[in-house]
């Protein structure tokens, strides 16, 4: 994403905007806290306030940049919005988020809706798991 990708999503090209889209795109993760994002800036000699960091992923979000999670135990996490569909498992024991995409499953969801009279035009799978015993 570049300059010209925030200008056709109706936003100005800042510095702070910048930095936190750069974070977004370099991070080895890719489910991130506005934390994470904020420590991360700090870690390299940025000066981004928190504040700014909240401000500009909620302007990502409503500009289908970023796409947020919330989910279940953690606080929301955000990751770029310019992949293909998948879904997620999140482990309840060290808060890991997994992203999968399995066929049958997405098959099966049109299957149900379709039964009841309706098309998805969106949907969010979230699994929540922990290790199987002797697993860890």
């Amino acid at each position: 994403m570049d300059n010209q990708d925030l200008r056709k999503a109706g936003l100005k090209v800042t510095l702070p905007r910048m930095k936190i889209l750069q974070q977004l795109e370099s991070s080895k993760e890719r489910h991130l806290s506005a934390e994470d994002i904020y420590k991360s800036l700090m870690d390299s000699g940025e000066d981004v306030g928190l504040a700014t960091v909240y401000r500009v992923l909620t302007q990502f979000e409503q500009a289908g940049i970023v796409l947020r999670h919330n989910f279940e135990g953690g606080s929301a996490v955000f990751e770029l919005a310019d992949e293909e569909h998948h879904d997620h498992m999140v482990c309840m024991e060290s808060g890991e988020v997994i992203e999968f995409l399995d066929e049958e499953i997405e098959k099966r969801q049109h299957r149900i809706a379709e039964q009841h009279g309706y098309e998805i035009v969106d949907h969010s799978l979230v699994l929540y798991v922990r290790p199987k015993a002797g697993k860890k």
